[in-house]
């Protein structure tokens, strides 16, 4: 049988192949060519690389001007001393004259000391708080479980969807090298200008706002139209102010702008929209009928303002009109005229005969002088909306007060959700006029539609900025009606106290009679707490309205009524803004239920309760659990769970608790008088013989008005 090794090859003779390999010949070999290793064969086609590859150099080398003097030294250096160098030294000289022949020196390079090197950089980063620790971490770009480690050693327990307050972020923001703030709105972006303090040098004086109020038929419009000497009651219906009126009025020493308004709720719906334009409120009281319910109203509404108060007793031409009665009137309310040894200025006039017209007006420029009222009249106009109607011809238009800036015709500006661009503007004569500088009442067309009163306005010089203020605005109004804004509950006040959230308690009273309400009023007035303020902005009689629920809104504060409910104006104003409104028929129930709230507001008294006395006879160091005092009960007994009070010398050493107490190997929960036992204190080792470890029981008693 035939091997596979002899099986000849298919189409070809094993003997024919066979002569034609022993005739093939081998390259000649060259004599004097010897292997060379294959390490130096690599480098030389490395270098042949390196020699065909271009040089790339991304930048110049800078060095300084001594670099530069040594490698020109060192390329003179003579030849008697340069052969002596190793070629690898010629070789670096040679890069080095190179380099310094090539490269521009630099001028000046700033020394960086260690510890400025060293001092870590702080970038600033804006968030939006609430944060939660997720996109904190993404800002921060690290680890959520890097921000969760750092935030568990602040003691802070979060996981990666919770949200962070903004003092929380802020801290661990600075703890990781950033400096967090919050992001700035794109509204106040575009009303930076407005918002900004001026510059004192910029500043001129301006004509005071001055409001008149009072109660009702006491004659404050009558009062101002004998001053602007012009008929406004006439145009009212049955002589009383239907609107809101502002007009000018040039005198000698200068101008006063006076708003008549038809009660003390507009004065207080302008405060709820954060406008305070009133510099001062003339309070109307007539000689004849003293001060009436909606006086008192009107000087609480003007004391919450913060706003100084001018009396003027009118009607003292009437027969039956009683001045002093007036003044005694006005100083149990805390106003005392300036005749009586106090602060309030009170000037006696008369609307109809125009007597001590002209007084009131010196003390009114008096007072508006030691005010000190300025304004910068050349920036872009910004003020509130005193009025606003629709006219059936004309279309919306609103009574603009100008603060600060100058109106002029053709400016875009905005107010709430309106936006406007002025076509025309009127003074408060009807007559034209180009432009209006800060205290200038004046009446514009061009408006989308009617601002609320009390919305404040301002012009911005492009338009796509106001609009787009406009849909920001609009935006922020759909998510408030989300989420209605949340007021303080009785029920509440504690948790508010302790957080430092309320340091002040408002609150309205409103009884039937006169005699429940100084009742009411007398019994709260005698409780006193120092850590909380209590203060009754407004007391009473008659249903809870309007005006006491817009106090309340813009106040925050609460309205206690006695055997009165509020009517459907103010339960709409109440159930809208969530205001807090208790009602009750029993006065000791108001009283009490008040009580008990504020009680809980107070921080309990802390009693410390001597429990034993134990002495240190033996400090034992073991491996495990460091250092224990090995002790002796003298007196009373040591409960595991005491205050515990180390004393050396008379003298405390530590204040802390137990972290172990033993006898021999069991773990107790007390030691008594005549024992030994083992004690283990938590963050303390520092043991001597003769230590005084004595332990209390820490008590809190509730405190009671």
């Amino acid at each position: 049988m035939k091997s596979k090794s002899a099986r000849p090859r298919p189409g070809g003779n094993i003997k024919r192949q066979k002569k034609a390999r022993a005739t093939r010949k081998a390259p000649p070999k060259s004599k004097t060519s010897k292997r060379q290793p294959r390490r130096v064969k690599s480098v030389k086609s490395r270098k042949a690389k390196a020699v065909r590859k271009p040089e790339r150099i991304k930048k110049p080398v800078e060095i300084d001007a001594s670099t530069q003097e040594i490698s020109k030294a060192i390329s003179q250096t003579p030849k008697t001393e340069s052969e002596s160098i190793a070629p690898t030294t010629n070789l670096v000289v040679e890069q080095a004259s190179t380099i310094a022949e090539t490269v521009t020196p630099v001028k000046h390079i700033d020394v960086i000391s260690d510890t400025e090197r060293e001092a870590p950089r702080i970038n600033e980063i804006e968030l939006e708080f609430p944060i939660s620790v997720k996109d904190l971490s993404v800002k921060l770009q690290i680890k959520p479980s890097r921000l969760i480690q750092e935030l568990m050693q602040m003691d802070i327990l979060a996981t990666i969807n919770q949200k962070l307050s903004q003092d929380d972020a802020i801290k661990i923001s600075e703890r990781f090298g950033f400096k967090a703030k919050p992001i700035s709105d794109k509204e106040e972006q575009i009303l930076h200008l407005h918002r900004q303090k001026d510059d004192p040098q910029s500043l001129r004086p301006r004509p005071p706002v001055v409001t008149l109020m009072g109660h009702v038929d006491h004659g404050k419009t009558s009062l101002l139209d004998i001053i602007r000497k012009t008929n406004v009651v006439d145009i009212e219906h049955g002589g009383i102010t239907q609107h809101i009126g502002a007009y000018e009025v040039n005198l000698p020493k200068g101008k006063i702008t006076f708003l008549d308004t038809p009660g003390h709720e507009a004065f207080t719906a302008m405060r709820s929209r954060g406008a305070h334009i009133t510099d001062i409120v003339v309070l109307v009281v007539a000689a004849d009928d003293g001060v009436m319910p909606q006086t008192v109203e009107a000087i609480d509404h003007a004391r919450a303002a913060g706003v100084p108060i001018v009396v003027a007793i009118n009607k003292i031409d009437r027969p039956q009109a009683n001045v002093d009665r007036v003044k005694k009137q006005l100083s149990d309310l805390g106003l005392v005229p300036e005749d009586w040894q106090g602060k309030t200025i009170t000037v006696g006039v008369s609307a109809k005969t125009g007597e001590g017209i002209e007084e009131l007006l010196d003390m009114i420029l008096l007072e508006a002088e030691m005010l000190e009222l300025k304004a910068n009249y050349q920036k872009p106009a910004s003020g509130v909306v005193i009025e606003s109607r629709h006219d059936k011809n004309r279309g919306p238009l609103a009574t603009l007060l100008v603060e600060n800036g100058t109106l002029h015709l053709n400016d875009n500006f905005v107010s709430g959700l309106v936006y406007a661009k002025v076509k025309a503007m009127f003074d408060d004569r009807g007559q034209r006029i180009e432009e209006a500088q800060p205290g200038t009442p004046v009446e514009v067309l061009g408006l989308t539609g009617t601002p609320d009163v009390g919305e404040e306005f301002f012009v911005i010089s492009d338009e796509r900025q106001a609009r787009e203020v406009i849909s920001l605005r609009e935006a922020k109004q759909r998510q408030q009606r989300i989420q209605p804004v949340k007021r303080v509950s009785l029920e509440e006040l504690h948790s508010e106290i302790k957080q430092g959230k309320i340091k002040e308690l408002k609150i309205i009273i409103k009884a039937d009679v006169a005699g429940s309400l100084e009742a009411v009023r007398d019994s709260l007035e005698r409780l006193e707490i120092p850590e909380v303020k209590f203060q009754i902005i407004h007391a009473g009689i008659g249903p809870i309205n309007t005006s006491d629920a817009m106090l309340a809104k813009v106040t925050n504060a609460f309205i206690l009524g006695f055997h009165v409910q509020p009517d459907e104006r103010a339960k709409i104003i109440i159930e809208q803004e969530g205001i807090e409104t208790r009602t009750y028929n029993i006065i000791y129930e108001l009283i009490q239920e008040l009580k008990s709230a504020l009680e809980g507001m107070l921080e309990p008294k802390i009693k410390k309760v001597f429990l034993g006395r134990a002495q240190v006879r033996k400090v034992f160091k073991l491996s495990r659990a460091g250092a224990v005092a090995g002790c002796f009960v003298s007196k009373g007994k040591i409960v595991r769970s005491a205050t515990i009070n180390l004393v050396r010398n008379n003298q405390i050493v530590f204040e802390g608790r137990i972290a172990n107490l033993k006898r021999f190997k069991d773990d107790i929960r007390e030691a008594g008088e005549g024992f030994e036992c083992g004690i283990a204190l938590a963050g303390f080792e520092d043991y001597q013989v003769g230590d005084i470890i004595e332990a209390y029981e820490i008590q809190k008693i509730a405190r009671k008005l």
